[in-house]
């Protein structure tokens, strides 16, 4: 059963038509793909989706939820949370801290508990705390918890930053270009570590990356977009045979 369901979204910027109809499914617990030459829409997709923009027309579908009536800051409520390609840490504060501030929808707490220390602020800032603990375990990053995250290596800091979209607890986690900037042994370590929190965390996972052997590697589907239109949907062996993605990529007919 799908759990995000697509459907003709189209973007225009001024007289430039980003998305073209675009259309695709991703059902629960899946991993999928969205892969494309620069230029092709996937960033734009992307945003939509996750509501920084906004389409021009078409429908898109998240459980119950009719995603582009729901107000961009209510998105994580949903269960929707992303990363991005620029990292938007904090760089004095600790790693654990960086984490808690992904659960921060959540917290009910009011202004003035947390600022007088009152028993509910305190017990929900500790339950808080525990549960960025032990995602930080998860990801193999317990042993800089407390360290500022200013000065960390910059593959920690992206899995740092994916700490931080987990905290949110999303059923659809949004991961933009996770592999940008990574060496290839963390690029391996990546994609372990994506099937890891899928499992986990019961997650389902849309994944935008460049970096091909990563996603053909983790992902269950795949969907290829190029000038903003969709031209294959499938496994990633059906997806990586389709003429009219070679042609995209390599510009040329098989």
């Amino acid at each position: 059963m799908a759990l995000l369901d697509v459907k003709d979204i189209v973007v225009r910027f001024g007289g430039v038509v980003a998305l073209d109809g675009a259309s695709f499914t991703i059902d629960e617990g899946q991993i999928c793909g969205l892969i494309g030459p620069n230029g092709a829409g996937k960033t734009t997709l992307f945003n939509v989706i996750s509501r920084l923009y906004t389409s021009n027309s078409g429908s898109v579908t998240f459980g119950e939820h009719d995603v582009l009536s729901v107000p961009p800051h209510k998105i994580a409520a949903i269960g929707i949370a992303r990363t991005f390609q620029n990292l938007g840490l904090f760089p004095a504060n600790t790693v654990i801290e960086n984490v808690m501030i992904g659960a921060h929808h959540r917290t009910k707490t009011e202004v003035w508990n947390s600022m007088l220390r009152l028993p509910r602020g305190r017990r929900e800032e500790r339950e808080t705390r525990e549960m960025a603990g032990q995602i930080l375990s998860d990801l193999d990053l317990a042993s800089v918890a407390n360290h500022p995250a200013a000065g960390l290596p910059y593959g920690t800091l992206k899995r740092i930053e994916l700490a931080r979209a987990v905290a949110a607890q999303p059923k659809l986690l949004m991961l933009d270009e996770p592999a940008s900037g990574l060496t290839h042994g963390e690029v391996d370590e990546l994609g372990d570590t994506i099937r890891k929190i899928r499992d986990n965390y019961g997650l389902t996972v849309l994944l935008v990356e460049h970096h091909m052997a990563i996603v053909m590697g983790i992902s269950d589907k795949v969907v290829a977009l190029d000038f903003g239109r969709l031209i294959a949907s499938g496994t990633p062996a059906e997806v990586q045979n389709n003429p009219a993605v070679i042609e995209a990529y390599l510009g040329v007919s098989s």
